[in-house]
């Protein structure tokens, strides 16, 4: 038990290691330097009774028990951040905002491009972003908690609104040293379906638009479930086993051959990216300059 409660900042660090791959590029994230990092890591271990990190001359990861206690890091501060988001709520608004909840792929790999061009444009806007994964966001956008919503999930509740704004591809990665790579033919569905995989949580467009693919295949449970694209990336590239990922958070892997795409005999994993909104159907305001400007693509 805690004999006091732990520092918001550590449980960052810890997810960092989790989402990173390693607790220098944790720290580096979080712009704290390293020694501070091992050293807030250590007084945490003390506190819980058990070793967070496996410590090598490579770098440190998270042993089992620290990828627990991540998982269940990562809700605590979901939870500071809607806090927070509160908190800020309370202050005088001003001349106008706009609160987007995005999917994680959605708000790693576009987000950050479609809010810069959207700040050049509406300057005086005040955004608010929040990462969840689909299944979240269409909570948030059903109980009001944002403006409007990007997903990647194959479906949409029918009590909102959507438009496609963009397409995305999954394929199946490996490392360069998996058996998979040696192969003469294509993999099967089937094959695919009986193996298991490192996989994202259920409720992320990713695994649920697997799941419907597979879902007439005897299936494997999961090698691993992981809280975010960047965690299941990084054990892919540590050997850990196969995943299926978006093209979007693998294209620079792929490219430099860290990473190898498996090809699946008739397989077909396109998908539309979504923006998603609660009626009235028109879409108005911030929220609806950016769905718009979204749509028309990158500025030339």
């Amino acid at each position: 038990m805690f004999s006091r409660w732990p520092d918001l900042g550590v449980l960052e660090l810890l997810v960092g290691v989790d989402d990173h791959g390693s607790l220098g590029a944790a720290s580096r994230s979080a712009g704290i330097a390293q020694p501070n990092a091992s050293r807030a890591i250590k007084k945490l271990e003390a506190q819980v009774g058990t070793p967070l990190l496996q410590r090598r001359p490579t770098g440190s990861t998270l042993t089992p028990e620290g990828t627990v206690l991540a998982h269940w890091s990562r809700k605590v501060l979901d939870d500071a951040r809607q806090l927070l988001d509160i908190a800020a709520g309370m202050r005088e608004k001003r001349a106008a905002e706009l609160t987007v909840s995005a999917s994680m792929t959605v708000a790693e790999h576009l987000m950050p491009a479609w809010l810069g061009q959207f700040r050049r444009t509406a300057p005086d806007v005040t955004i608010h972003l929040q990462v969840r994964n689909s299944t979240q966001v269409f909570d948030d956008v059903t109980a009001g908690n944002c403006d409007v919503g990007f997903v990647e999930s194959p479906t949409v509740p029918r009590a909102l609104h959507s438009v496609a704004v963009a397409r995305d591809r999954l394929v199946v990665v490996v490392d360069p040293r998996h058996p998979w790579t040696r192969r003469r033919r294509p993999l099967s569905i089937a094959e695919l379906a009986q193996t298991p995989l490192l996989v994202r949580e259920p409720g992320s467009g990713t695994r649920t638009t697997l799941d419907l693919a597979l879902q007439e295949y005897a299936r494997a449970a999961p090698l691993l479930e992981l809280g975010s694209g960047a965690a299941v990336r990084t054990s892919v590239l540590g050997g850990v086993g196969p995943a299926v990922l978006s093209t979007l958070a693998v294209s620079a892997q792929v490219d430099s051959g860290e990473l190898t795409v498996i090809e699946v005999e008739e397989l077909h994993l396109d998908r539309v990216l979504r923006a998603v909104w609660r009626p009235p159907r028109q879409l108005e305001g911030p929220a609806g300059d950016l769905v718009r400007l979204v749509r028309r693509g990158p500025a030339r």
